[in-house]
């Protein structure tokens, strides 16, 4: 399958220690099967990094050897168990078992509101999923690990504005 990561720069060689810990999954490489929601992530990096491009970089990544070799989280929809995960990342305070690769539902901006408001206590759990259930949601794929990473193979990178 294709993944995409949009950045300010094309990622040929994914490392983990640029990233950030107060993400949804925690630390990790996110990519998305969702090339359109790559393009919007590396507006918003060029933006918060007052840079003045955008890349998507392209990956292969063959889920058969993937699941044969990692340790891997999957959410299939938003529910209980994904709202807590994401909670406890954006907090810092998850202390579960760690994994290889996290695959799960993502949003656009107008999800983290919503996520944002679960955080403040104003809805509970229920309330904020079936806020959710009303709203478009992508997977990502959350490389966690340098023995994840190595499934991933660089295709090539591309500007948003060439190719949407």
């Amino acid at each position: 399958m294709k993944l995409f990561h949009g950045s300010n720069v094309a990622v040929e060689i994914p490392n983990l220690a640029f990233s950030r810990k107060s993400l949804d999954f925690g630390a990790g490489f996110y990519t998305t099967a969702n090339k359109n929601q790559a393009a919007a992530f590396a507006e918003k990096v060029m933006i918060r990094k007052k840079q003045k491009s955008k890349a998507v970089s392209v990956y292969n990544f063959d889920t058969g050897k993937a699941e044969a070799n990692l340790s891997i989280l999957e959410f299939t929809a938003p529910e209980k168990l994904w709202l807590d995960f994401i909670y406890q990342n954006r907090r810092g305070i998850y202390n579960g078992k760690n994994y290889d690769l996290i695959i799960g539902p993502v949003a656009n901006d107008d999800i983290y509101a919503t996520l944002i408001v679960y955080e403040q206590g104003i809805l509970n759990a229920e309330q904020t999923l079936e806020a959710l259930k009303m709203k478009e949601l992508y997977n990502q794929y959350v490389f966690k690990t340098e023995k994840a990473l190595s499934f991933l193979e660089f295709d090539n990178s591309f500007y948003p504005e060439d190719e949407l």
